[in-house]
């Protein structure tokens, strides 16, 4: 084989819907290998290597691990915001009854997992983790449904990916509420000021995307040390981003967004999925899952999620508050449910919180949330796969049936 003919396929194989997702788990798989061989203690050191400067009194020297999950994530974000924003104004969002439906699914699946736990660890030291299975991780969640490709509609992409920062934001207002040490609001302030400004900006008519992604980067060091997770900074600048093209052929949001897509789809998530799933297997994890802690989280992310998301999103859609995504069937949320059971980093994170100086509470919690997500990821992306190919079935026996009965009223 040549060389040419090598690099058309690596060529084509980035290029395609599956091959990011691939590239993904392919991290996921790798970095969960060095957590459990000779090498992870050398990973670790080079996660918590500081890097950076400290430049007029300002504070910009952090771990690697730091500027992976609230730096390069905040590309992410912004990505995901973009993508939010243009089917709010004309997409599948575009419809307040559609934009509803993301937003009332996720309060159910926030508020399910939250008291499955709570069922299983009421009135015990483990009562602290309630907001551990509650949180989607929205970067695997999505790079399953990107590794699904077209078996999956659009309008559940969108449903899922506005479903998750959602959730997102949930579990941010959460951890400011119950899990904070403390808050800064002087930086909330000075945040919420640039972003203003941001906004003044889109209403003048300023198109330039200089004027947006730096001051997006002085909201990112505002909210970072507000004590909020800083990759909200992603979103928020998002949002202020024109959408109209003006003078441009394209608009600002469309040519940030096509600029982003690759770089965070093939280079962002694998090496936050690296520096993430290095979870370390010790002894005594797998009967954790049969402790009150573990099943707590194991079915609040396995059931809760798919079991809240599911029956408030059927409900408001029969009482008439919201309308199913297009071309969506209920057993298509189902699926999606399930896939927002992929709690992993967000729920890892809020285990943290809760469990801090607790080490083989801390344990237990980070395998039930590894399996818990596993299990869903994997239930998820099935029932989406099998729905899609009766789908296709029932589809080749109608167009058969049909040009059967074509040929039957030629022949008379």
């Amino acid at each position: 084989m040549s060389m040419d003919m090598v690099l058309s396929k690596i060529k084509n194989f980035i290029h395609s819907s599956t091959g990011p997702g691939i590239i993904l788990i392919g991290c996921v798989v790798f970095s969960l290998i060095i957590a459990n061989s000779s090498l992870s203690g050398n990973f670790e050191t080079l996660l918590n290597h500081e890097m950076g400067y400290q430049i007029l009194g300002i504070q910009l020297k952090y771990p690697l691990l730091l500027w992976i999950n609230d730096g390069l994530m905040a590309i992410f974000f912004l990505l995901v915001g973009l993508e939010i924003k243009r089917e709010l104004i004309d997409g599948e969002l575009a419809s307040p009854k559609q934009a509803a439906l993301p937003i009332i699914g996720a309060l159910g699946g926030v508020l399910a997992p939250a008291l499955i736990f709570t069922i299983f660890n009421f009135n015990r030291e483990t009562a602290a983790g309630w907001a551990t299975p509650m949180a989607t991780d929205i970067a695997f969640a999505l790079a399953i449904v990107t590794l699904l490709g077209d078996r999956v509609p659009l309008s559940l992409k969108v449903f899922l990916a506005a479903l998750a920062i959602v959730d997102d934001l949930m579990a941010i207002v959460v951890i400011a509420l119950f899990y904070a040490t403390e808050l800064h609001y002087n930086y909330l302030l000075y945040a919420g000021l640039v972003f203003s400004l941001l906004l003044v900006f889109n209403k003048i008519g300023i198109k330039h995307l200089a004027f947006y992604l730096i001051p997006g980067l002085v909201i990112w060091y505002f909210i970072h040390h507000s004590g909020i997770h800083a990759t909200i900074a992603g979103v928020l600048t998002a949002f202020a981003i024109p959408a109209k093209p003006g003078k441009a052929k394209h608009p600002p949001l469309e040519t940030l967004a096509h600029a982003l897509s690759k770089p965070v789809n093939l280079i962002i998530m694998p090496i936050f999925a690296l520096a993430n799933t290095n979870i370390t297997f010790e002894e005594g994890m797998v009967s954790g899952l049969v402790t009150p802690l573990g099943l707590g989280i194991v079915l609040g992310l396995f059931l809760g999620k798919p079991l809240g998301i599911f029956s408030v999103s059927w409900l408001s859609v029969k009482l008439g508050i919201c309308s199913k995504p297009h071309k969506a069937q209920w057993k298509h949320l189902w699926g999606v449910g399930m896939l927002a059971g992929i709690g992993f980093t967000m729920s890892i994170f809020i285990a943290v919180l809760s469990f801090f100086g607790n080490q083989t509470l801390l344990a237990q919690a980070k395998f039930a949330i590894l399996s818990a997500s596993l299990l869903s990821g994997i239930s998820g992306a099935l029932v989406l796969t099998v729905i899609a190919k009766r789908q296709k079935n029932n589809v080749h026996q109608e167009s058969t049936s049909l040009k059967a009965d074509e040929q039957h009223i030629s022949t008379h």
